[in-house]
């Protein structure tokens, strides 16, 4: 590439995440890109393929000849800082500018226009990042549907089948929640679900979409899947309160996540919840879209 034809520097922020990726390149003010395209063939876990394919979205999204001056990148499933550090290094063979490759998760506390503090994902999955007053990134959540991913869509599947069979094994009639998630996975009985559950070659994203049912059952008054929105509420909860207790500043907490901001009753519970477990954390939901968190990432290299 060319040296960019402006005057100030170009700054790209890129937000990788699970289902899509948001590209957004700025010259001071003056937007140059905007670009969203589907996820597809982002394979962390592969330094030297993740490097490739940011460096071919640069070059599809970007004006023909124009060069980056610096570069942040929020990456779904980038879950260690040596995992980042390996696509930034893999990626400055392709690129020689300042970059910096962080978790998806990271964007949300510049996105929020704020300097430090927790940022809580509850999509899909769940998860919540923060950093030590010296800078060091600290993850908690975010183990996947089969052990983890309490309070995302997922998580709050399997609460639910549970809480379904145990009320199968104490005798109970099937209620609103067991009726709910016997349409969404199309089974005659109570514990054909487990299978069902087995039966998903990709669980996240398998159990996740049937997630609308257990809010369903809880309008519709049953009992078991109020508990289990409001369990989920808590255990997002207890993810800011572990990043509290490893000395991270929680006091401004920005959420973001289809599940959690689609779902009143489950932010009212996590809301409810960090309340009394942190009492001194103020939350927001984000507004802004997270890739603005890494254009300030991007503009703070330069």
């Amino acid at each position: 590439m060319q040296d960019t034809p402006w005057s100030g520097p170009l700054v790209v922020g890129i937000d990788v995440g699970g289902t899509k990726t948001h590209l957004r390149a700025l010259t001071g003010d003056a937007l140059v890109a905007d670009h969203v395209r589907p996820s597809s063939g982002w394979r962390p876990r592969d330094p030297v393929a993740a490097a490739g394919w940011l460096a071919t979205l640069l070059t599809e999204a970007l004006p023909r000849g124009v060069r980056p001056s610096a570069l942040a990148v929020g990456a779904h499933a980038c879950e260690t800082a040596r995992q980042c550090t390996q696509i930034r290094t893999a990626l400055q063979l392709h690129f020689d500018i300042p970059a910096l490759i962080v978790g998806d998760a990271e964007l949300l506390v510049p996105a929020a226009g704020l300097d430090k503090g927790v940022g809580l994902v509850a999509g899909t999955g769940s998860v919540a990042v923060g950093r030590l007053p010296d800078g060091t990134a600290v993850q908690v959540g975010g183990w996947g549907a089969l052990l983890g991913d309490e309070g995302g869509a997922a998580g709050l599947v399997r609460e639910a089948v549970r809480a379904v069979w145990a009320a199968h094994d104490r005798g109970e009639q099937p209620d609103a929640l067991a009726l709910g998630l016997l349409a969404a996975f199309d089974v005659p009985e109570v514990p054909g679900l487990g299978a069902a559950l087995e039966a998903a070659t990709a669980p996240s994203a398998e159990w996740g979409r049937h997630a609308p049912a257990v809010f369903a059952a809880a309008e519709a008054g049953s009992d078991l899947a109020r508990t289990v929105v409001a369990d989920a509420g808590r255990a997002l909860a207890a993810l800011v309160g572990r990043l509290a207790a490893r000395g991270v500043a929680v006091d401004d907490v920005v959420v973001a996540g289809g599940t959690v901001l689609a779902q009143s009753s489950l932010y009212d519970a996590f809301t409810s919840a960090l309340a009394e477990s942190v009492p001194t954390a103020r939350t927001q939901p984000l507004r802004a879209a997270p890739v603005e968190g890494a254009v300030a990432m991007a503009r703070s290299l330069v």
